[in-house]
């Protein structure tokens, strides 16, 4: 027996939502954000939630602004009286700062996870987080999905000849494998060293690449600079192509550019972030992939209260 829901969006991801929303066989709620002159802004839900099943669809990436809008939604929603709200989260801001690596700093991805549930979240739902453990923060059930339902099937449809899976750092080590498994092909590691942030100093490659058709797999790609020197190098190692398959496309800083100049022969990313369209107008490189219809189908089953767990199995 379905539950009576309806699909809202916040102003960041309002393209992904009207496609979620029309492959769920809905309609995408009303909602307007009234603004201010100082930047202040109060998001306002144009139609009756209560008693509702309430998704509220917004992707947390920079400015900071689009996290407090979903949490101001969700408070809204709650004050509405809806019955259960899920924050339908594609991407998961602040979700590289899962740990104190160093003395003196926040857990930024629990802050955020301690405020989405303060604001009365029932349910969260997201995809590809940087860090497994993040569902832990949550007091809440969290549907973690994977982008590999969408990238595995464009990645067999290639059809390319002595395929390696790679991953760019050695954290990406167990998503690579997974691919590779899945794919039953065999899997190479780049090995980096950092001195500060966004800055590689060196990079090493272990396994066997040449003349291998390469896809680096990872799940955001922000600056590029670790994809794109991973690709040139491997190329001088005597790759035959190299690809990039990545969920979250930040693309922060030259990462357009980086890219375009780089070895890699595509990038294939989701519409979790939207592209830059003045900057993705300059290369020809970045191919984007729709998941509208893995969180449509995921939207109904949990609606429906039916098992999700088809959407867990490849990480």
């Amino acid at each position: 027996m379905q539950e009576s829901s309806k699909i809202f969006s916040g102003s960041a991801t309002r393209y992904l939502a009207e496609q979620i929303a029309a492959a769920s066989g809905e309609r995408l709620g009303e909602v307007t954000v009234s603004r201010f002159s100082d930047g202040e802004f109060q998001p306002s839900f144009e139609e009756t939630v209560r008693g509702e099943l309430v998704f509220i669809v917004q992707s947390t990436f920079p400015p900071s602004d689009n996290l407090f809008e979903l949490l101001m939604m969700v408070d809204a929603a709650k004050r509405a009286s809806a019955k259960r709200i899920v924050a339908v989260m594609p991407y998961f801001g602040f979700a590289r700062q899962d740990r104190k690596d160093k003395p003196r700093v926040s857990i930024g991805a629990k802050l955020v996870a301690n405020m989405l549930t303060a604001a009365g979240v029932d349910r969260v739902m997201t995809m590809d987080l940087h860090a497994d453990q993040i569902q832990g923060f949550f007091e809440v059930p969290v549907d973690h999905l994977f982008a590999s339902s969408i990238f595995l099937p464009h990645i067999k449809e290639l059809a390319l000849p002595d395929l390696v899976m790679a991953a760019p750092d050695t954290g990406g080590t167990k998503r690579a494998n997974a691919y590779a498994k899945h794919l039953g092909v065999d899997m190479a590691i780049c090995y980096k060293q950092r001195k500060v942030a966004n800055q590689i100093e060196s990079m090493t490659v272990i396994g066997d690449i040449k003349g291998k058709n390469v896809v680096l797999v990872d799940d955001m790609v922000d600056t590029a600079g670790t994809l794109t020197k991973a690709a040139d190098m491997m190329m001088d190692q005597g790759a035959t192509s190299v690809r990039a398959v990545c969920t979250h496309a930040v693309l922060s800083g030259e990462a357009y550019e980086r890219i375009e100049r780089s070895a890699l022969t595509e990038l294939i990313v989701s519409d979790t972030i939207p592209l830059d369209k003045s900057k993705a107008a300059g290369t020809t490189k970045i191919k984007q992939l729709t998941v509208a219809g893995l969180f449509a189908d995921v939207i109904k089953r949990v609606r429906s209260h039916e098992s999700i767990s088809s959407h867990f199995i490849i990480a």
